[in-house]
């Protein structure tokens, strides 16, 4: 078997190796039913048990309250940018929207076409997103204000979030849920997912509060309510049973290794300040977010001769260091810092950085 790589990719991204293992361990024979858990019945006991200790895992790490539901669906977070207007629109509102980056751009995009009143209070767009926008706050009486809580392409992260003034926040939290801790209170929605902090690709989280599901209309499709899922338990059809499974995995490895989302974070502000400070102290890297915008999660950086960067990805990827291209639309070089990536990961990019460097410069 080829030997693991320290994998920088921003999703399907890195998993704790134990989970891994223990995946493996169990694949065959899933709890001592006798059958892989691809093949355990969603109605078993079995399974509702394991789903239900994965909601009771996500509430304790984030402090969610008992009025709080957690969904597991599917179609990826790009499907919460429809559903989350066609459910929280009531006739005669308005949603408010801010745009940090691609993923927020394609959520507004989505309310456009479905021809729901919106309005973007805020961007970072003239700069080509390179910045959180300062000093964001709802309208009283919007009907939610939405944003992009970490921006996975350009490197950016909200660090104070927008405030609310009594307006449900609704929050793509998909590439920092679980990276720190926050006041959930504020949020009416939060949606995520799973393939980078969580577990793989397959499954999307959907936190919601109970009073936003009495404004779901019953005049849109079964599938695409909040109300049919939450109603069943994330169960009205068959849901994604493995990606759940690996999630519940997940969620223990944080609550065993870590305990509390406040080590969560002290672990990633060091890998993250450990990356940073080298790129900043150097004159063969530059970094392409405002500092005081960076992510934790998504380190987006340049060589100051951008024409060695294939070549610096290739190395890279030869030295074990995988996913360090930057995204297509946007080129350049990231390294994604999830939760399961190890200090010992960073210091070795690092490591290869200044060497590149010293052999290049």
């Amino acid at each position: 078997m080829a030997a693991r790589i320290y994998n920088f990719n921003p999703g399907p991204a890195t998993l704790p190796l134990s989970v891994l293992e223990q995946v493996k361990a169990e694949f065959l024979d899933f709890k001592g039913s006798g059958m892989s858990i691809s093949e355990v019945s969603h109605r078993s006991a079995v399974f509702e048990e394991m789903l239900n200790d994965a909601v009771a895992r996500l509430k304790r790490l984030m402090n969610l309250s008992d009025t709080c539901k957690v969904l597991f669906l599917q179609g990826g977070a790009s499907s919460q940018f429809f559903m989350v207007p066609m459910n929280l629109i009531p006739e005669g509102t308005t949603a408010e929207y801010v745009n940090t980056g691609s993923w927020s751009a394609k959520a507004i995009k989505e309310t456009q076409i479905l021809n729901k009143n919106h309005t973007v209070i805020a961007s970072s767009q003239d700069r080509n997103y390179c910045y959180i926008p300062k000093n964001v706050a709802a309208t009283p009486g919007a009907a939610y204000l939405h944003f992009t809580s970490n921006n996975t392409i350009e490197g950016t992260q909200w660090d104070a979030f927008p405030q609310a003034n009594g307006v449900p926040l609704v929050s793509d939290m998909s590439s920092d849920i679980l990276c720190r801790p926050f006041d959930p209170s504020p949020f009416g929605l939060i949606y995520a997912g799973a393939q980078k902090n969580l577990g793989p690709a397959g499954v999307t989280i959907v936190i919601i509060r109970e009073d936003m599901l009495e404004r779901v209309p019953k005049d849109i499709p079964t599938m695409l309510r909040y109300t049919t899922h939450a109603e069943k338990n994330s169960l009205y059809n068959t849901p994604p049973c493995i990606a759940i499974y690996m999630v519940q995995l997940v969620l223990k490895w944080i609550e065993d290794s870590f305990g509390n989302l406040e080590a969560v974070e002290r672990r990633n502000r060091d890998k993250a300040s450990l990356l940073y400070n080298f790129i900043d102290n150097s004159d063969f890297y530059r970094g392409t977010a405002d500092p005081d915008s960076r992510s934790m999660m998504n380190v987006t950086f340049r060589l100051t001769d951008e024409n060695l960067e294939k070549k610096f990805i290739a190395e890279a990827t030869q030295s074990q260091l995988g996913g360090v291209k930057g995204h297509r639309s946007v080129g350049g070089c990231r390294a994604s810092l999830y939760n399961a990536m190890d200090v010992e990961g960073v210091r070795s990019l690092v490591d290869f950085m200044k060497a590149f460097a010293a052999k290049n410069g």
